[in-house]
């Protein structure tokens, strides 16, 4: 069943944003060319492409961990300024936008249980309740007693994905950007991580920005769609159109190298 878009004015717009890396060889690489989207309030958009694309270049600029050469990001309106300020921006901006990994295990400090992770986390951003928070947001993304207790590497690649989930959640984001999020995991473990994902959606009104070269699970999980080849945006629409009727040669490259048995659209076109 195609999910539809909320109404209302953009939460998030993204418009001719550009970044550009020097190479060791003097020669300049587009990493993002003129890229231009946007995000309704608790809307759900995927970025999809293989390795290079420029995909996962597009969600660091989202969230602050790269600055654009060019174009702007304005979240309900307001431009996103980057760079150096003071704490108390940076922290107000972390609350516009969180950012869950590939590997929570390379971003979750081994040396903290799940329960001391968010209780950091809160304790950063001022919560005047932390322990009633941890507990709230552990039942939130299905994490246990035993779980809350445990460090990073007593977690299974689910349990700790649960927890990164749990530890951007915390500041109460509008926006979740999620970069292969589900790359790394079990395929019955990616199809319940997606359904939490979609429950938060749910419940919580956040938005969703998900980053994918898996066309399969972004069919799930995204209203909106964007296809990149090169830094360059090939193809964006409706996730049911582009799926099911792509315009462009790469978009139905994509698609004819899905490989799962259980992908329902029953033809691509050459």
């Amino acid at each position: 069943m195609e999910t539809l878009a909320p109404e209302g004015p953009p939460l998030l717009v993204v418009d001719q944003v550009t970044k550009t890396y020097r190479l060791p060889s003097g020669d300049r690489l587009i990493a993002a060319d003129q890229v231009c989207f946007t995000l309704p309030p608790g809307g759900s958009i995927g970025i999809v492409g293989e390795s290079g694309s420029g995909k996962s270049t597009v969600a660091r600029m989202l969230t602050g961990l790269l600055q654009p050469d060019a174009g702007t990001i304005m979240v309900n309106g307001n431009k996103r300024v980057l760079g150096r300020r003071r704490s108390r921006d940076r922290l107000a901006r972390a609350r516009e936008i969180q950012m869950v990994f590939q590997d929570p295990y390379l971003s979750l400090d081994p040396r903290l249980t799940a329960r001391r992770c968010l209780r950091t986390t809160l304790s950063l951003h001022g919560h005047p309740s932390p322990e009633t928070r941890i507990q709230a947001l552990l039942d939130q993304v299905g994490l246990g007693t035993r779980e809350a207790d445990a460090r990073p590497h007593e977690l299974s690649g689910g349990q700790r994905q649960r927890l990164a989930i749990a530890r951007a959640l915390a500041v109460e984001p509008q926006i979740l950007v999620l970069d292969e999020a589900v790359a790394a995991l079990d395929v019955s473990i990616q199809a319940q991580i997606l359904k939490l994902l979609a429950d938060l959606r749910d419940d919580l009104g956040i938005a969703l920005v998900f980053v994918s070269h898996d066309l399969a699970v972004v069919q799930h999980i995204t209203d909106e769609t964007l296809v990149m080849r090169r830094g360059i945006v090939v193809e964006q629409g409706a996730t049911a159109r582009v799926l099911s009727d792509p315009q462009d040669p790469y978009t139905r490259l994509l698609l004819a190298c899905v490989p799962r048995r259980d992908w329902d659209l029953t033809a691509t076109r050459s």
